[in-house]
């Protein structure tokens, strides 16, 4: 299983350099909520700990003298594809920085090249009819966007805003962020396990109605969560038909699946909320305190209470 990136260690470069392929429009949200936020942030630190550096494609690809610390590629929804070589190369120039990924298409350019297999990644949900045989072994998720080892992925437009404000704090700190958050007058920001809304009804809509079901299923009963066997049986289908789906579809068994819905509620809960540990556990379907604060460790790498305590130190 892959671990999740290590991106604090980006703060020990002097200076830090970020590079920015932009395939887009310089008015589209996926690159201006990229950008604004990293461009501010680079403004607070000074040039001597951030430097942004934005290249197209082309020229990126050509400039094989200079170094990046993290190299991300960015496009609209909209944009046409690249060519398979020219993907190919792209790809070949972001594995030489120690962290690089994709944003809003830029995320399916890298997949189609096979650079994503087997990471976790947010793809645009109005993309996935668009994928290839390549891109298909990425492991897709409906989140806003996602960290996996040393690749970020981000489903762009609004969400671009939460993932470089999110960049921002985890390498620079929750002080620098909140300053950025001020001066774009951003009051929240989502984490990296909100879904997109329509995403997995994008993804599979009549093709999979049953794992659609399924899923529907789980976030209706949060609070108390069913078995697999009641899953299966209210969508019509057997357990092993059920797991087989999960496991093809979202690489995932159901049980694990909705373990962790479970949990990414409550760690919503515990950043939007002034419930108590103890209630945010028992809303979300957690009868044991030491199993929910087990469960919630292994998953986000931290405790229901350093969460809450991170919060308020925001």
């Amino acid at each position: 299983m892959q671990q999740p990136a290590d991106l604090s260690r980006l703060a020990q470069e002097r200076p830090l350099r970020v590079l920015l392929v932009n395939a887009g429009e310089p008015d589209a949200l996926t690159w201006s909520g990229l950008y604004q936020p990293l461009r501010l942030a680079a403004k607070l630190l000074g040039p001597e700990r951030l430097h942004v550096d934005v290249r197209s494609p082309d020229k990126f690809v050509g400039d094989a003298q200079r170094h990046w610390h993290l190299v991300l590629v960015v496009a609209d929804e909209s944009e046409a594809a690249l060519k398979p070589a020219n993907c190919r190369a792209l790809v070949e120039r972001c594995r030489a920085a120690p962290f690089w990924g994709g944003v809003g298409a830029g995320v399916l350019w890298l997949a189609d090249a096979g650079a994503l297999q087997g990471v976790r990644t947010a793809l645009p949900w109005a993309l996935y009819p668009d994928v290839n045989a390549l891109a298909e072994q990425a492991l897709f998720t409906p989140n806003l966007y996602e960290f996996d080892a040393n690749r970020l992925t981000c489903c762009g437009g609004a969400a671009s805003i939460d993932f470089a404000l999110t960049l921002v704090d985890m390498v620079f700190g929750a002080t620098v962020q909140a300053e950025v958050k001020e001066i774009l007058c951003v009051d929240r920001v989502r984490g990296q396990d909100e879904r997109q809304r329509v995403a997995l009804q994008a993804r599979f809509g009549a093709l999979q109605p049953k794992l659609t079901e399924a899923v529907a299923l789980m976030e209706a009963n949060i609070e108390e969560p069913l078995s697999t066997d009641e899953i299966a049986q209210l969508s019509g289908i057997s357990r092993r038909q059920l797991e087989r789906l999960f496991k093809q579809y979202l690489g995932s068994l159901p049980s694990r699946y909705y373990l962790e819905l479970r949990l990414r509620r409550a760690r919503q809960l515990l950043l939007d909320t002034n419930h108590s540990i103890v209630q945010v556990g028992l809303m979300c379907g957690f009868s044991s305190g030491s199993h929910f604060s087990t469960a919630f460790g292994a998953l986000f790498g931290n405790t229901p209470r350093e969460e809450r305590q991170r919060k308020l130190a925001q």
